[in-house]
């Protein structure tokens, strides 16, 4: 178990449906971070945005970019993280991958944007997943997931709840409620990670990217519009002494989501 875990927040502009500018652009920032952090974690469709053209720009499960990922892993020491499109059984889903020099771990996007036709395009994810990354558990997410807190419910006891998101500056203000929100109700620290820029909608992103603690308070500094990656370290301890404390999640209902 690692009680400090240094985690760093990528908030970029992503150059629309050009995969090779947008890995250029990370590797750079990647390469600056290497051996300073333990988990990179970069936006929602890293390579093209949120694209609705799956049939032109998905990779097979290990194509270029999931190896792009295992090498920035090995040459950082640290986990990558971010969500890419993939296609898969004939199927293209918006599919989150935790790379690093152990392994994979994956998820796919759960609750599909329909006003975008996202769920025209792809599949929707099924199965949540539970990461144990240096004895911290870790639940990713994807952008839209975040509006449906049932799905985000702390029934696991994870320590770190992801969200990476493509989503739009004019309800940005929802975002930021949800984050926080997210990281009360649930007693956990939040990252998100949103990126800037205007996407090939020509819809403006700001951003926002923001990392709470178990208590719901903001402990990042990135500002709104600005390319930043910046490192954040989470203490167990903190979390420990926040559940102990305010022992909120014993009281907690019971579900089963179909």
């Amino acid at each position: 178990m690692t009680e400090k875990l240094k985690i760093t927040i990528v908030q970029s502009n992503l150059i629309w449906e050009n995969k090779e500018a947008n890995l250029a652009n990370f590797q750079k920032i990647i390469e600056d971070l290497a051996g300073k952090t333990d988990l990179i974690i970069l936006p929602e469709m890293f390579t093209t945005g949120f694209s609705m053209k799956p049939a032109e720009f998905a990779e097979k499960p290990n194509g270029k970019t999931l190896t792009w990922m295992k090498n920035m892993a090995e040459s950082s020491s640290a986990a990558i993280a971010g969500s890419i499109i993939i296609k898969e059984n004939n199927k293209f889903y918006n599919r989150f991958l935790f790379v690093t020099k152990q392994g994979i771990e994956q998820y796919d996007k759960r609750h599909l944007f329909a006003m975008a036709g996202e769920d025209k395009h792809y599949e929707q994810g099924k199965q949540s997943t539970l990461i144990n990354y240096k004895g911290w558990k870790i639940r990713p997410q994807i952008c839209y997931d975040l509006r449906f807190p049932v799905w985000s419910r702390n029934t696991d006891e994870y320590d770190l709840l992801i969200y990476v998101a493509n989503w739009p500056e004019k309800r940005v203000a929802h975002w930021s409620a949800l984050l926080r929100a997210r990281a009360i109700e649930n007693q956990a620290y939040v990252a998100g990670v949103n990126r800037i820029g205007f996407d090939g909608n020509n819809y403006p992103h700001s951003g926002d990217s923001a990392i709470y603690n178990p208590m719901g308070e903001i402990i990042s500094k990135t500002k709104a519009n600005q390319e930043r990656a910046e490192t954040i370290e989470l203490s167990y301890e903190e979390l420990n002494k926040i559940r102990k404390n305010l022992p909120f999640l014993q009281d907690k209902d019971s579900f089963f989501i179909s």
